[in-house]
């Protein structure tokens, strides 16, 4: 859990909403008004929005083969662009300081944006669809209403490179960081598997190479996910999302081949283009 400064804007949901809690439905409360930080939110019943709950089901769609991955994590992507989500805020107890008289002051509970721990050990923001699933997820957090692409702002503000949809959910949705940041920035988002622009840039990369013959990109295993029932999602899964295969010149040794593909990977993450369309990659040898 994070200690540093909320977010302007939500820090300012929370003091124009104090009476906000998980355990709280959100039917006859007041948010109208301008006045009000989440008046763009009235009436809102704490239900997930339709859009993103069609594209996060589209992923569990029984016939994969019709069609690639990217368009469905696309269309997640596409309507996140559009949702309201909820951001979990926590209390936090931070000891008091010491006054004039030399008393120490009561402890203070502060509000603290939630982040977690990816696999990889960087940090993810969770965010959830409804306050049904932030409930489940944690009982005793705040939830904050925004669009996601605020939410996304906040991720950034709080240094996370991924953001994770319906954590503990019966599906977890994760959105890795180029489509976190083209969401904070409100652009377009094309999966790096399918980002015709990377591959030529990869392309050019691979003919400055004298070792290797072509290459070819993919997406990773990584982009599948489970579903709490065990069920094969075609997105939404937390990487690698990018398959690089390597076809080298024939007649290398070991040391040779490794020394190629640590000078590829190295010329690749020189490039300014690669590292921000790209969030992790699988490097596979072929024949």
């Amino acid at each position: 859990m994070t200690g540093r400064q909320l977010p302007a804007h939500i820090a300012a949901a929370l003091a124009g909403n104090t009476a906000d809690s998980a355990g709280q439905a959100w039917a006859g409360r007041d948010l109208s008004g301008p006045a009000n930080p989440l008046h763009a939110f009235d009436d809102d019943d704490g239900a997930a929005d339709r859009g993103l709950s069609a594209a996060v089901s589209g992923l569990l769609a029984p016939d994969r083969s019709a069609d690639q991955p990217g368009a469905r994590e696309r269309a997640v992507f596409a309507a996140l662009t559009t949702a309201r989500v909820f951001i979990p805020i926590v209390a936090r107890l931070s000891a008091g300081e010491e006054g004039a008289s030399g008393l120490q002051s009561d402890k203070e509970a502060e509000m603290a944006l939630v982040t977690l721990t990816a696999p990889d050990g960087r940090k993810a923001l969770p965010v959830f669809s409804s306050t049904a699933a932030l409930t489940l997820w944690h009982p005793e957090a705040r939830p904050v209403a925004a669009y996601a692409a605020r939410a996304a702002l906040a991720a950034a503000a709080e240094d996370a490179e991924l953001m994770v949809l319906d954590p503990g959910g019966a599906l977890t949705v994760v959105i890795r960081r180029p489509a976190v940041w083209a969401l904070a920035r409100q652009v377009d988002w094309t999966p790096s598997y399918e980002d015709t622009a990377l591959a030529s840039l990869v392309g050019t990369a691979a003919r400055e190479e004298q070792d290797i013959l072509s290459v070819a990109l993919r997406p990773a295993a990584g982009v599948l996910t489970r579903a709490a029932d065990g069920s094969i999602a075609s997105g939404g899964g937390p990487g690698p999302e990018l398959r690089m295969d390597l076809q080298l010149r024939a007649g290398l040794s070991p040391q040779e081949v490794r020394d190629a593909v640590a000078s590829f990977r190295g010329r690749l993450l020189g490039l300014a283009d690669f590292v921000e369309r790209v969030d992790s990659l699988d490097i596979k040898l072929t024949r």
